[in-house]
C-alpha cells in the first residue's frame, strides 16, 4: 500500500523486502540492523564493508538481516545489495539521520535518511521484528561543567517505550556511562552484560562500572530476553556484549582519548547534532585508528550475537521459558 503524500501510520509507510517479509511469515529469526553507521559513521567504502559484513553475520548465525533506512517516505526494512551500494555512496551531506523527533521531517523528504537507534527500533517493531543489533547506544552526554547535561539521546526513551531485544557493546564510550545508566534504570529498561561481570565500554571490555544485571553465556541471555519480553511491560532490554579482545582498547587508552576529545570539544563550542561525529573522528585519529578497528570489530560481532538469540528466541518460542536453556544445549 502506497500512503498519500504526508500521511500515513509507521505501519502504513513501511515497505518490507520479500525476503523479510518471508522470513517473518514463516516465523524464522529476523534482526534489524540501524543505517547510521552507513551514512555518518564510516566513509566509502568502508561504510559499505562494514553493512555487508554485519548482514554476513547475521546470515551465518542462522537469521535473516533486516537494514533499515528511509527513501522517498518510505520505511525500507531490509536492503538489497544495490540499494546498500546506493546509500553507501551517496554524497556525503545528502543524507539525513533520522531519530523518532526528526522521523517526520525524513518521510517527507524525497532523498534518504538513515536510521538511528530509535528510528530503526520503531520501524523494526512495526515489522514485528524482536532483535536490533547496533553498535553503541546514544544517552546522556557528558556536562560541559559542574551538574547533569541535559543532552540525552531519544535512544533512552525508546528502549523505555518499545519490547525489543537491543545487542550493542554499551553505550558509546564519549557519553556520562553512569548517568545513562540511571535513566535507564528510571525508564524500566533492564541493562545486562553478556560473560562479564562489568558494563562493556565500548572500544575497551570495560567501562569500569559494574553492570546492573549480567548472564554467564548467550544460553542465559536467551533465557532472561524471553521472560522480559514475556512480561509485557512494554519496555525493551539492553544486552551489552564487550568488543572483541583482539580489537579492544585498553582502558585506559580508551578513556584518555574520550576524556581528551572531549575537552576539545567544549573547548571549541562543539555540541549538539554535530557533537558525536565529531568526537568519535578526533579519538580515531588520537589512537591511531584503533577506535575505528574497535568499532568495526563490535558492529560485527553484536551482529552476529543478536542472530543467535533472534535464533534461540525463535526455537524456544515451542517451548516453556525454562526449557530453552536446555534446547540450546542440546544443539
Amino acid at each position: 500500500m502506497t500512503a498519500a503524500p504526508g500521511r500515513g501510520s509507521i505501519a502504513e509507510r513501511l515497505q518490507v523486502s520479500p525476503e523479510v517479509a518471508s522470513a517473518l511469515a514463516e516465523g524464522r529469526p529476523v534482526v534489524a540492523l540501524e543505517s547510521t553507521l552507513i551514512s555518518h559513521g564510516f566513509a566509502y567504502p568502508a561504510n559499505l564493508e562494514v553493512a555487508r559484513a554485519s548482514e554476513a553475520a547475521v546470515r551465518e548465525s542462522g537469521a535473516v538481516p533486516a537494514t533499515v533506512a528511509i527513501r522517498a517516505g518510505r520505511l525500507l526494512v531490509g536492503l538489497d545489495g544495490d540499494a546498500l551500494e546506493a546509500l553507501a555512496t551517496a554524497e556525503r551531506g545528502s543524507v539525513m539521520k533520522a531519530a523518532r523527533p526528526s522521523l517526520a521531517p525524513a518521510l517527507a523528504s524525497d532523498g534518504w535518511a538513515t536510521t538511528t537507534v530509535s528510528a530503526t527500533m520503531l520501524a523494526a517493531h512495526a515489522a514485528g521484528i524482536t532483535v536490533f543489533a547496533t553498535g553503541g547506544i546514544g544517552g546522556v552526554h557528558r556536562a560541559a561543567g559542574p551538574g547533569v547535561s541535559l543532552d540525552i539521546s531519544s535512544d533512552l526513551d525508546e528502549l523505555a517505550r518499545t519490547p525489543m531485544a537491543i545487542v550493542c557493546a554499551g553505550p558509546k564510550a564519549i557519553l556520562d556511562v553512569p548517568n545513562t545508566l540511571e535513566v535507564l534504570e528510571t525508564r524500566g529498561v533492564p541493562v545486562v552484560a553478556v560473560g562479564q561481570a562489568e558494563l562493556p565500554g565500548f572500544y575497551a571490555r570495560s567501562a569500569g562500572v559494574p553492570a546492573p544485571q549480567s548472564v554467564p553465556d548467550e544460553t542465559a541471555l536467551a533465557v532472561l530476553v524471553a521472560a522480559h519480553l514475556g512480561l509485557g511491560l512494554g519496555s525493551g532490554i539492553l544486552v551489552c556484549v564487550p568488543v572483541p579482545a583482539d580489537a579492544a582498547l585498553p582502558e585506559a587508552t580508551a578513556r584518555d582519548a574520550v576524556d581528551t576529545a572531549t575537552r576539545e570539544a567544549d573547548a571549541a563550542g562543539i555540541h549538539g547534532p554535530e557533537l558525536t561525529p565529531w568526537l568519535l573522528a578526533r579519538i580515531a585519529t588520537l589512537t591511531d585508528g584503533a577506535s575505528v578497528r574497535a568499532n568495526t570489530a563490535l558492529i560485527t560481532n553484536n551482529a552476529g550475537v543478536a542472530g543467535r538469540l533472534a535464533r534461540t528466541l525463535v526455537e524456544g518460542s515451542k517451548m516453556a521459558p525454562d526449557s530453552i536453556a536446555a534446547g540450546s544445549a542440546r544443539r
